[in-house]
């Protein structure tokens, strides 16, 4: 889908349902605006339900002051509009109350970005608006004042959060990878302290690793059509189950013994398609596509692991949250967890861009799960469902590992039911 070509209403409308949808809105709740370059505000209504939003709710102030549209303005729009006229280079607006970052904005406190490198280069640094009547002009001149500083993040006291961007798709993107991070970060303080990573740590992530020669593919074979097609549609299960947002999470499926199939880079993964996968042969990358960071990487796990035929890495916010502590994830929880996940190794931050041939070198059929340290947990398997089904059961194994925090110690599978899983079920020792 060509987002920035729909009308402001469809890409309010579009954005809305997802916040809402990804319970970070309720049906009263927040706000979207986007500014055409004629100075008009396109912007969600007041008093009508964001679960069930249209686009001819959308409300249109013009730049002379006009109103148009079936419904009055949202209520917050002085605050946008203050906010445009700080910061001329924004074009929109994303205001909203997702309970985690609402959690942060109660204990007044703002929520660390440099937990993975994704999520501090989109959201930069995150800026703070003192408290103000919701409505009132106070309030759109204390928002408007913290991103004259530069931010385009800002937490609002006792409140919620609003972002800006260039386009509507940048500032939603913005607030789901800022509520991702405070997500995770609820769930890594009730294990322990929370690793952080510097600006030196940051910076490889900005190297272009993943520009190898590119070359004109022949017509598709049915197999790498149908891989495609497999790969769109866990990206997308992915994005609507949490285990992946429109910026973070990477797919990849070998095709054969010399190529193999992986997401793109800076697309949003719930709007990708099938022509959005790039095709990588023989050290080459499809022409005309730039393939994820982690090119190289999936390159050397292909490489050496002939029984591998899917990766997956993702940042789902309770696995995550093992990755950016010390607190060890145990799988001799139940016997799924066990049985498709085993022993996950920790593996330190940095080796996925210095050293992607240690991880391969961690992973084998005993082994086809690990976490690397402030980045990801990355899955294998046989094919596209098994590596998917193992990401979706480290998930849940991680939500389940850290809500047992608040009843009491976890009482693992003893050493004699691990040796029986492992003989019923052939499991690799």
């Amino acid at each position: 889908m060509k987002f920035h070509l729909l009308h402001p209403r469809e890409q309010l409308v579009n954005i809305m349902n997802r916040i809402y949808h990804n319970g970070m809105t309720t049906l009263s709740g927040g706000n979207l605006s986007i500014k055409d370059d004629n100075g008009d505000i396109w912007l969600t209504p007041s008093g009508v339900d964001k679960g069930k939003l249209t686009p001819k709710d959308i409300v249109c102030v013009r730049a002379d002051g006009t109103i148009e549209g079936l419904h009055k303005p949202s209520s917050e729009y002085p605050f946008h509009r203050a906010i445009y006229e700080q910061r001329p280079d924004l074009q929109a607006i994303v205001h909203a109350h997702p309970p985690a970052l609402v959690s942060f904005s109660i204990a007044r406190q703002i929520p660390d970005t440099n937990i993975i490198p994704q999520a501090q280069r989109i959201c930069g640094q995150v800026g703070y608006a003192p408290y103000a009547l919701p409505g009132s002009e106070q309030l759109g001149a204390n928002i408007a004042a913290t991103f004259g500083e530069g931010f385009n993040v800002v937490l609002l006291e006792n409140h919620g959060i609003a972002t800006g961007g260039p386009d509507l798709m940048t500032a939603f993107q913005r607030l789901e990878t800022l509520d991702f991070c405070a997500r995770t970060l609820i769930k890594a303080k009730l294990l322990g302290e929370v690793t952080t990573l510097s600006e030196a740590q940051l910076a490889p992530f900005d190297e272009r690793h993943n520009r190898p020669p590119g070359f004109i593919p022949g017509r598709a074979s049915s197999r790498e059509r149908e891989l495609r097609q497999q790969i769109v549609d866990i990206v997308h299960r992915a994005c609507d189950r949490y285990l992946m947002i429109s910026t973070e999470g990477v797919v990849s499926a070998r095709l054969d013994a010399n190529s193999f199939l992986i997401t793109p880079t800076a697309n949003d993964r719930l709007h990708m398609d099938m022509e959005d996968i790039v095709l990588i042969r023989d050290g080459q990358r499809e022409g005309g596509k730039i393939p994820s960071r982690s090119l190289r990487l999936h390159e050397a796990i292909y490489r050496q692991h002939p029984h591998i035929n899917c990766i997956m890495t993702a940042q789902s916010p309770n696995a995550t949250a093992y990755a950016i502590t010390s607190a060890q994830f145990d799988t001799k929880t139940i016997p799924e967890s066990y049985i498709l996940l085993r022993d996950i190794p920790v593996i330190p931050y940095g080796s996925q861009y210095q050293d992607p041939k240690c991880i391969a070198d961690m992973l084998s059929e005993r082994q086809p799960v690990a976490l690397i340290q402030n980045d990801c947990v990355l899955t294998t398997g046989s094919t596209v469902l098994e590596a998917f089904d193992r990401l979706e059961v480290a998930e849940f194994s991680a939500r389940s590992l850290i809500e047992t925090v608040a009843i009491g110690p976890l009482v693992p599978i003893g050493q004699a039911e691990i040796h029986d899983l492992e003989v019923a079920f052939s499991l690799a020792v």
